[in-house]
């Protein structure tokens, strides 16, 4: 695999976009505390960014869901962190780094509705619609990309690139 050295999307086109969906969800949640609930680890960067720039009181959780190997989001999908969440009643905004199949995330979801939040919004920096296997959409959308490998800002190959400031197109050699 080959890293692309020219940005898919840049940082500054990236902190602009956190800046409007920021506001957004600040106009949309006005009046309540909506817990931020961070998948990780690939949406770490994200949701810091982001809850940087909702400028309002949040609380802050996380949970880890994975479905990647290599570069293949995988059939078996793996959820921890679950059994100490306490949304009860909470307006949770599910983040995730990038929606691709939807599997991982359809699972996710459903187990966090058997928790009985008051709402449940998923905020997604990337999506892939031409990837989904199960119906999925976004409350929130960063970018729409193509059926494309990006790492950077949080996403990884073999937990390698997540530190690169922007979002990268990873290539076949």
């Amino acid at each position: 695999m080959r890293l692309n050295p020219e940005p898919l999307i840049s940082p500054e086109r990236i902190a602009a976009r956190v800046g409007e969906m920021a506001a957004q969800i600040r106009a949309d949640y006005a009046g309540r505390r909506p817990l931020l609930l961070c998948v990780l680890k690939g949406a770490a960067f994200f949701t810091a960014d982001l809850a940087r720039a909702l400028a309002m009181d949040t609380d802050l959780e996380f949970v880890r869901a994975r479905s990647y190997v290599g570069t293949r989001s995988g059939g078996e999908v793996s959820l921890s962190r679950m059994d100490d969440l306490k949304i009860t009643g909470r307006h949770v905004l599910l983040i995730e780094d990038i929606v691709d199949t939807g599997r991982t995330l359809s699972r996710l979801c459903g187990r966090l509705r058997d928790c009985e939040p008051a709402s449940l919004a998923l905020v997604t920096l990337l999506d892939k619609p031409g990837r989904r296997e199960v119906p999925m959409r976004a409350d929130y959308t960063g970018f729409e990309i193509g059926n494309q490998f990006v790492v950077g800002y949080g996403l990884d190959y073999e937990e390698q690139y997540r530190q690169l400031p922007g979002v990268y197109l990873l290539e076949e050699d």
